[in-house]
């Protein structure tokens, strides 16, 4: 059985990396690469899964709620991807490193008897990040 719950932050970043020279960054990442960076407002989407217990669910919603909010939200929400989250230093700021980094975001504090299935993040209505935890 799983639950995918719901959350959202608004957050801004740069896709830029140092490997390459500013006139590939801006080719490679076009207006992503604005030197000012630029923001979302981002879908995040947690799935658990897991046996229900006794009480008939897989897991408690607001101890789900709490870790998220703890773990991930006050960390990333308005917040800049590539100089305030630790998380990502080091990385270009995709969404696809985000999606990583929440993961591990997670792991570090999870005491849920649910197993973190999958982190899924939608970074615009065109693009969205699908990422199966181990």
């Amino acid at each position: 059985m799983r639950l995918t719950r719901r959350y959202h932050f608004a957050a801004s970043h740069r896709l830029n990396t140092d490997a390459l020279s500013p006139q590939e960054n801006a080719r490679l990442y076009g207006k992503c690469n604005n030197p000012y960076g630029h923001g979302h407002d981002y879908l995040l989407d947690i799935t658990v899964e897991g046996t229900p217990d006794a009480s008939g669910q897989i897991v408690n919603r607001e101890a789900l709620d709490w870790i998220v909010q703890a773990q991930v939200l006050e960390r990333v929400d308005h917040r800049n991807l590539n100089v305030d989250v630790p998380a990502l230093a080091g990385c270009v700021a995709t969404t696809e490193n985000l999606a990583f980094a929440v993961e591990s975001m997670l792991h570090e504090r999870w005491t849920l008897p649910a197993r973190l299935a999958r982190v899924r993040i939608s970074e615009t209505a065109r693009n969205t990040f699908e990422l199966e935890t181990k």
